[in-house]
């Protein structure tokens, strides 16, 4: 189910929302072999928020706080621009970016706040939609579905993929990840991930993913991933998203400079982690950023201080250890303003 809508919004009142970042652990199929293409599997993290506050005014106006929110202004703008001309709802309104996820990293940004205005939206409006619904008006979800079911749901994500005539891929399987396990994020603030036109093009370029690595993906996500999730076995689950990482990386490396990550200081470190622990390690979707998901909080700083001795964690990675976040997006009505 989507984020409640509060029961009563007057009009003096500010909708805020906050919709988590996610990590993209790789797709299913992005070649088709049996017809239907993509599939995701994704994960909610805690401590990466896109955050907007919308209200009605005199005059449209829009604002952010910060230069990352601010150069996010304009992406915003279209947004509102086509849900007003989609639902006919045209009252001027004040949109305020509080916050936004850093872009082209790896954590959905581009689609949470696509959802979270028109999550707010709708709230100040009065207006019934389905998250996925506003996927569809503002041109999300057109290959990964667990943006979206993150959106509405957290936690561990598994979709069946996008149907041909564009509809929002299917939630298969939701998971709460347990509660101890943490994931150590490495983020290279130097590197972007590939979006847009880029991407499309890079996919287009990219030689069809084999129908034996699709099998194989499939056969660690449900036997291996998801089990693993479900009965709290770590190294089943840590296991099995390594080697989907493996597959998936190795199938778009040529895209990344014939590697699996898209930055050589990331590359680095996850591969030293991955050699000197039990983790679950990868890049989230085009990267740049890394991860290592650990049992609990004490071996993933114990990991991190160990790695950064072996002088394999470049200085310039900002290394933040968070935990899975098992809600979706947090809507609030907000009080009258004074």
């Amino acid at each position: 189910m989507p984020p409640a809508l509060p029961a009563h919004t007057r009009p003096n009142r500010c909708i805020r929302v906050s919709a988590p970042g996610r990590l993209h652990l790789g797709f299913l199929d992005p070649s088709a072999s049996l017809g239907r293409r993509f599939g995701s599997l994704g994960l909610v993290i805690d401590g990466f928020e896109t955050v907007v506050e919308l209200k009605r005014t005199d005059e449209p106006r829009m604002s952010a706080d910060g230069a990352a929110a601010q150069a996010e202004l304009g992406r915003a703008r279209e947004h509102l621009a086509d849900l007003q001309r989609a639902t006919g709802s045209r009252t001027p309104v004040h949109l305020h970016l509080a916050q936004v996820l850093p872009a082209h990293a790896g954590f959905g940004s581009g689609t949470q706040l696509a959802l979270a205005i028109g999550r707010a939206f709708a709230a100040l409006h009065g207006l019934s939609l389905a998250t996925a619904e506003i996927a569809r008006l503002l041109g999300r979800g057109l290959r990964s579905g667990v943006g979206i079911a993150g959106f509405d749901h957290g936690g561990l994500l598994l979709d069946g993929g996008p149907g041909e005539d564009g509809t929002p891929a299917p939630l298969l399987a939701r998971f709460d990840l347990p509660a101890d396990w943490r994931v150590l994020l490495l983020l290279d603030p130097a590197r972007r991930g590939l979006s847009g036109t880029d991407e499309k093009a890079a996919l287009s370029a990219l030689p069809p993913f084999a129908r034996e690595d699709a099998a194989a993906v499939c056969h660690e996500v449900l036997m291996r991933v998801l089990p693993g999730a479900a009965t709290a076995d770590f190294a089943s689950f840590a296991a099995g998203v390594s080697r989907v990482q493996q597959l998936v990386g190795s199938h778009f490396a040529p895209a990344q400079g014939g590697s699996g990550y898209a930055s050589p200081a990331v590359s680095r470190a996850c591969e030293w982690i991955a050699g000197h622990g039990t983790a679950a390690t990868g890049q989230s979707s085009w990267g740049p950023t890394g991860f290592a998901i650990l049992p609990c909080g004490i071996e993933a700083q114990a990991l991190l201080d160990a790695a950064r001795a072996a002088g394999v964690v470049d200085a310039a990675l900002h290394t933040p250890i968070v935990a899975a976040r098992n809600q979706g997006a947090v809507v609030d009505a907000g009080a009258p303003p004074p």
